[in-house]
């Protein structure tokens, strides 16, 4: 193996570099990236940095003169890939070839396109940090806020938003927030910390419309005839994977999103061709086999790190059994979920709002739990899901809180 080219200027990415360097590998690693920065870390984006406390300023993870003099990385940044080329084992970026013996497919999830708040002023998506500083600049200003979309990064901008004092409205199209997501109960939990904290919520609804007067938004009108005044919009109506580049390349893609389709080792149908991160449908022998397609900080940092490591050393590569976990900071209270949603039961064993506590159920085992404010017990019942543990123990646990095994 000669030469890795990793594409994605992302968590993922940056793991997979600086991961190739620490298995020893000495040969050409090129880190392709479509915005101009750095890799930066993205969660913040929508918690701290939109709080008055914040100065606004984003550090990379790491500079370029570290990358370039440190990690020996020839960095390739403000400029997309446009496609791969996996018979010539190139990567096409601005109309250039960049040849690889193997590639790491890091380019993460796009939002979802909202086509009625095109070139309006005040109609934000939040992804990158541009696109924070605007939100931020308009909170600053006092505007008055709707959301689009009841998902955790549109209810922590709501967080910001109220805690700055500021009129708040999350419009949800589905009769509860996160109902796909975590489930009906923890949805509840969900609408209650947006009502406790002075958040309009308005659920089962969709927006008709975005009014604007000389380019700048004034309003959203709903579908129940309502129009609601607005300064800013930010609209979190979810992400698909940014694959538009691999559509020719044979890579497989999901069916669903486009996702890359990969193996629990991360290796895609194609030689010498993997994936990591947002973007990866990856098998996962500890749920059977199943494809997941996880958007959590912790998953991208290790599938970014393993990818490369099995894309220089195929025949090491081992399959990955991470327990999927992420967390929201919303009103002040902290929301962890570990494993998976995909249940038989969810069972709701504590259901104070500081405090909630909901375990899932596959079969006889413990597959996921969701609590609220119970950051030490979060981490027992991730424990238990990597141990496969059984249902029972999980329920002994939550009705005793005494340590199992």
């Amino acid at each position: 193996m000669e030469s890795l080219v990793v594409v994605g200027a992302s968590l993922a990415g940056l793991r997979a570099v600086e991961s190739a360097r620490r298995s020893g590998f000495t040969g050409p690693v090129t880190l392709i990236g479509a915005e101009e920065h750095l890799p930066y870390d993205r969660p913040p984006l929508s918690k701290s940095f939109l709080g008055t406390g914040h100065d606004g300023v984003v550090t990379p993870f790491r500079s370029a003169d570290e990358l370039r003099e440190d990690w020996d990385v020839r960095l390739c940044l403000g400029a997309p890939a446009q496609a791969l080329d996996t018979a010539e084992r190139e990567v096409v970026v601005d109309g250039r070839p960049v040849p690889y013996d193997a590639v790491v497919v890091a380019t993460g999830a796009a939002p979802h396109p909202f086509p009625m708040g095109q070139g309006i002023l005040g109609v934000h998506q939040l992804r990158t940090v541009e696109d924070a500083r605007a939100i931020r600049a308009a909170l600053d200003a006092g505007a008055r806020t709707v959301v689009i979309g009841a998902g955790f990064i549109g209810s922590e901008v709501a967080s910001a938003a109220r805690k700055r004092g500021l009129p708040v409205t999350v419009v949800e199209a589905l009769e509860l927030p996160l109902i796909r997501s975590v489930g009906r109960d923890a949805g509840e939990v969900c609408a209650e910390l947006h009502r406790e904290n002075g958040t309009d919520l308005r659920l089962g609804t969709r927006v008709t419309a975005i009014a604007s007067h000389h380019g700048r938004v004034i309003g959203v009108g709903l579908d129940d005839g309502d129009e609601i005044a607005a300064d800013l919009v930010v609209v979190g109506i979810g992400v698909a994977p940014a694959t538009g580049w691999l559509r020719d390349s044979g890579v497989l893609l999901h069916g669903a999103d486009g996702g890359v389709v990969c193996d629990e080792r991360l290796a895609t149908n194609v030689p010498g061709v993997y994936a990591a991160g947002d973007v990866a449908h990856a098998a996962s022998p500890l749920f059977d086999g199943e494809l997941m397609r996880l958007e959590h900080w912790t998953n991208a940092a290790e599938q970014g790190a393993a990818a490369a490591r099995h894309a220089l050393d195929p025949a090491s590569a081992v399959a990955l059994e991470p327990v999927p976990y992420f967390w929201s900071d919303t009103y002040g209270h902290r929301l962890q979920f570990v494993g998976t949603p995909r249940a038989d039961e969810v069972r709701v064993v504590s259901r104070a709002v500081a405090g909630f506590a909901a375990l899932y159920r596959r079969g006889d085992r413990l597959v996921g739990a969701l609590t609220v404010d119970r950051p030490r017990e979060i981490m027992k019942y991730r424990r238990r899901v990597a141990e496969r543990g059984a249902w029972e123990e999980a329920l002994t646990f939550a009705a005793l809180g005494r340590k199992i095994g």
